[in-house]
């Protein structure tokens, strides 16, 4: 029977492909003009000591940093799939770098850049101060001969320091590092002092006035005198805390979606198995009963020529708990029954499998479907994982023709004769695991030999699908065979959208 209908809205649909597209060429656009200005910059600055010229080149290069950036997380959009950010590495070589009382840049080792802000204010707030300003962006200059140091306020607020408490030394800088990044900061400086590399990482820092912490990332390189000596070293550093916890998020939600994905998968091949192995093994025709009886047969009565099938929903990858079952019982009789629960995935198909083992095992016991029914209404209440479910039970005894059935909400039995169809007139009863001890009515029909049977849970057809499945009467008239009427059915409703599975299960009275 179909699951309840979620009442959460749909999600948004992604962007268009156009309009990611469009973008990602806006960004080459504005790349290549930062490249312009950034050759204007780098071709002032290498002919002049004017430190704003330095400026101009710095923010060129944080600009064509970030550009790259941009364009790398739109590359990933496009294509569906966020990657990991390689991190850079170096090392060196401890050393000291002075003149006349100039700055010493101490350790060595090798360097990691800092790829994530796992620090105390992982959310996004700096402690007791409200959210940090996005993008923050300040300079800074040490001169290595005059031990002056030069920073703009900007530098000051990402710090969480007063102007009037000076500017950080690069022998204080590390002070504010967490221990685990002091190592990084010496080394990138000892590269940048001694090797002339540029600086290009990130570490984390302990603001100074509300104890935050945050990620920066460095961008800088040296300066160097007439001589070709290193005279000072300027940087441009960025509060990148926001962006590198925007990026873990997206992380985290793209492996959050694997680990869906794949249990998913898992759980739709449990269900899958779990109901390969209680569904009935037969595919195609089934005769039953096999032998008759011997006594005097009553006029009319018959083997049964079965074919049934199993359809899935064709929006939900979660198999249903939709059962369809024909089994000869002692005495020479047919267990007929279909019916669906509530739910889908492996909860689901283990609560179809125990009910219809349950069927199985009441109705070779001699039981009738009335009282059937409200044992297995009594059993789905009492079960551990309560659902509802819809079921249709019938009993045939091909000696005399008769066929005793019960319904528990599900739709009755269609039955065709000479070329018309009609649906069975159903006994009153309650859906499955609805009402404590309910009680489920049962009643007989007489069937003749050519009539045909037609069981389905609620997936297959609404109201008006019944309708159509009564007009299929013509060809059931005409059809030699149980599997030739499951054809017609399959031909008029195996390709419909179905929101639910469904079972249909078709059994055609011999001679």
């Amino acid at each position: 029977m179909p699951s309840p209908q979620s009442a959460d809205r749909p999600a948004a649909e992604p962007p268009e492909r156009g309009q990611v597209d469009a973008l990602i060429s806006q960004t080459q656009r504005l790349r290549g003009g930062i490249d312009a200005v950034r050759r204007e910059a780098v071709a002032s600055a290498e002919t002049s000591d004017d430190p704003r010229l330095h400026w101009q080149r710095a923010v060129c290069e944080l600009a064509a940093h970030h550009a790259d950036d941009l364009g790398e997380q739109l590359g990933q959009l496009l294509a569906g799939l966020p990657t990991s950010r390689r991190a850079g590495a170096g090392s060196g070589t401890a050393t000291s770098v002075g003149a006349e009382g100039g700055t010493a840049a101490r350790g060595a080792g090798t360097a990691t850049r800092v790829a994530e802000d796992d620090g105390a204010d992982g959310d996004g707030l700096a402690a007791g101060n409200g959210p940090a300003t996005p993008g923050r962006v300040g300079s800074a200059e040490w001169n290595l001969l005059t031990d002056e140091v030069a920073w703009t306020d900007e530098l000051f607020a990402l710090f969480g320091r007063r102007p009037e408490d000076g500017a950080l030394t690069l022998d204080e800088l590390p002070s504010t590092l967490l221990e685990e990044d002091t190592g990084l900061l010496t080394t990138m400086v000892t590269d940048c002092l001694v090797d002339g590399k540029p600086i290009d990482g990130e570490f984390r820092i302990v603001r100074g006035d509300d104890g935050a912490v945050r990620t920066v990332h460095m961008m800088g390189e040296p300066v160097l005198d007439a001589d070709g000596c290193t005279s000072s070293m300027w940087a441009v550093l960025r509060d990148v805390s926001d962006l590198r916890r925007f990026r873990r998020e997206v992380h985290e939600t793209r492996d959050s979606a694997h680990r869906r994905r794949d249990a998913a998968r898992t759980e739709h091949r449990l269900a899958v198995e779990l109901q390969e192995a209680v569904l009935p093994p037969w595919r195609g025709s089934l005769r039953l009963p096999q032998s008759v009886p011997a006594g005097p047969a009553a006029p009319g009565g018959g083997v049964l020529d079965l074919a049934g099938h199993y359809l899935p929903s064709s929006t939900s990858s979660l198999i249903g708990g939709d059962w369809f079952d024909a089994m000869e019982l002692p005495g020479g009789r047919t267990l007929l029954t279909v019916g669906g629960l509530t739910g889908r995935g492996v909860a689901a198909t283990s609560t179809m499998a125990m009910l219809l083992g349950a069927v199985r095992g009441m109705a070779v016991s001699g039981a009738e479907p009335g009282p059937l029914m409200g044992w297995l209404n009594h059993l789905l209440e009492s079960s551990a994982q309560p659902a509802l479910g819809s079921a249709v039970c019938c009993r045939y005894e091909p000696a005399s023709g008769t066929l005793l059935w019960s319904q528990a909400g599900h739709p009755a039995p269609l039955l065709f004769r000479d070329g018309a169809g009609r649906a069975l007139r159903p006994p009153e009863g309650v859906l499955l695991g609805a009402m404590t001890d309910a009680a489920y009515a049962q009643t007989e029909e007489r069937l003749l030999p050519g009539d045909v049977l037609l069981l389905h849970t609620e997936g297959l057809a609404d109201r008006a699908g019944a309708r159509r499945l009564l007009e299929l009467a013509p060809r059931f008239a005409m059809a030699d065979t149980a599997q030739d009427c499951l054809r017609a059915v399959l031909e008029e409703f195996g390709d419909k959208e179905r929101e639910d599975d469904a079972c249909v299960l078709i059994a055609r009275i011999g001679s």
